[in-house]
């Protein structure tokens, strides 16, 4: 078996040898995307590409699925482009731009060539693309509902960057969780915060009944301004302990 942060030169990484170091991100990502991941990984290392190449792909990918969306928005409510067509682009460049967003991880781990600077690439593509994807199903939203107030769609995108923060906050020394249970109840509840699923299920209500993507958006700025209010509340009770 190999290590999780070394390669040597003879060395033949296997797919599961890059899904043995992901980072989690829930129970869809864990069975979905990282594996996935795993594979984009192994085909980047044979290949010779850098991790950062893979964050690049992610963000380019990414960036092209949200602004179809925003681009259309308009003649998909007005019934002159199918929404299934423009959804699909969505549910699958999302998903493969989150794929190779995990195998650049991955990557670097297993053959070691992590860096501050990769990382910090890393980070600022997620949050390029996380603003790109916001836009689009906000652009959505009031477009197959005009009258979607501005500030719903203000909260949805403020409150949305609660799951980045939270998940680099978890990456350093001081991270903690407020539910540490790994049941598979417990699990399936959070999926609800699970990137990989989100994503998944935003990319069919596009695709099947874009109308919905309204209350997609209700719904996300409940649940991630609740989980940002609770995790004040966790935190701020844990400091003055």
């Amino acid at each position: 078996m190999h290590s999780a942060t070394t390669l040597t030169e003879s060395s033949r990484p296997t797919v599961a040898d890059f899904h043995r170091v992901n980072r989690g991100g829930g129970l869809f990502s864990e069975s979905v995307s990282q594996w996935l991941g795993a594979v984009f990984a192994l085909v980047a290392q044979r290949l010779g590409l850098k991790p950062t190449a893979l964050t690049i792909m992610n963000l380019v990918l990414g960036l092209a699925a949200s602004a179809t969306v925003v681009a259309l928005a308009d003649r998909v409510a007005a019934g002159e482009v199918p929404a299934w067509a423009v959804g699909l682009v969505a549910l699958v460049g999302w998903q493969v731009a989150y794929a190779l967003d995990c195998a650049d991880g991955q990557l670097a781990r297993v053959t070691g060539q992590g860096s501050p600077a990769g990382a910090r690439v890393d980070v600022l593509c997620d949050v390029a693309a996380q603003i790109a994807l916001v836009t689009a199903l906000g652009t959505v939203a009031v477009a197959q509902r005009p009258g979607t107030p501005v500030w719903l769609v203000a909260a949805f995108a403020g409150t949305w960057m609660v799951n980045l923060v939270t998940s680099v906050m978890q990456a350093g020394p001081n991270a903690a969780s407020m539910v540490t249970s790994t049941s598979l109840p417990v699990r399936l509840a959070k999926l609800v915060r699970d990137y990989g699923a989100v994503i998944f299920v935003a990319g069919l209500v596009l695709t099947f009944v874009p109308a919905l993507t309204f209350w997609v958006v209700v719904a996300f700025t409940v649940v991630n301004g609740g989980f940002l209010l609770a995790s004040i509340a966790f935190s701020a009770r844990a400091s003055l302990r």
